[in-house]
């Protein structure tokens, strides 16, 4: 199977650093501190015209769970059919019960608003009730992709779990393996689980470049300073892109 690095993105700069990296796909999000919410309009399509990467975007409508009002769902549908219309090559959503199961009603609806449309069932995976039944629910719905940790809080922390998954998985779907990848996580968990696609942010911390800087206002997360911005590290991409495309596992 052929290997896959798929980057997580919040910028128009972070995307082109992305591409120009090696990322062979991108997922197009908001607010990626708070791990993602679905993207503005404008910022997909700038996305779109300045790159030539498959993009997936984030159907997210607020931070935190996986279960959703009724209002926060025709939200979803929406946006999928928005994205869709704006050339968005996949989406990736997820929605859960309140019981930890998937919910495979809705989750059946989305994957029917995304059409022909690539689907990625993201990280509500990773905090479902039994990932092994959840496996097989996902694919009877034709879902293209999982994204996973294994069920912990980063993928080396996941990797039994990962490596039941790929086994159980087969050709059948798509194990993207995600949440604390970089270069030297890749060489491991491809060791250990024999995964061949993985998704990671790699950003970094950068400093704003106000000289002006007005002190003890917060407009945000409590701790986070206005002054950071976080974007794409061009380094950590390229290392994990070499890691991937390392020949044989006895070179690493």
């Amino acid at each position: 199977m052929k290997t896959k690095l798929e980057v997580c993105v919040d910028s128009v700069e972070s995307a082109v650093i992305a591409q120009e990296c090696g990322a062979d796909s991108l997922e197009i999000c908001s607010n990626l501190i708070i791990g993602g919410t679905t993207p503005g309009v404008s910022q997909f399509k700038h996305i779109r015209k300045a790159c030539t990467a498959e993009l997936y975007v984030l159907i997210r409508p607020r931070y935190g769970d996986f279960l959703y009002t009724d209002a926060e769902f025709d939200m979803m549908k929406e946006d999928i059919w928005m994205f869709r219309k704006l050339g968005a090559d996949g989406i990736t959503a997820g929605c859960l019960r309140a019981d930890g199961s998937l919910d495979l009603g809705r989750m059946k609806e989305l994957k029917d608003c995304a059409g022909s449309l690539r689907f990625t069932l993201h990280r509500a995976f990773d905090v479902c009730r039994d990932p092994y039944e959840s496996l097989e629910e996902t694919i009877s719905l034709g879902i293209d992709r999982i994204l996973t940790s294994g069920q912990a809080a980063a993928c080396t922390e996941g990797t039994e779990v990962l490596r039941q998954l790929i086994a159980q998985a087969g050709e059948r779907i798509e194990i993207l393996v995600g949440s604390g990848v970089n270069a030297q996580a890749i060489r491991r968990i491809r060791a250990e689980t024999h995964a061949v696609s993985f998704h990671m942010s790699g950003k970094q911390r950068i400093d704003s470049k106000m000289s002006y800087r007005k002190e003890g206002v917060n407009m945000g997360l409590p701790g986070l300073s206005e002054f950071d911005i976080f974007r794409t590290d061009p380094e950590e991409i390229r290392k994990a892109k070499e890691a991937l495309l390392a020949e044989k596992e006895g070179e690493w």
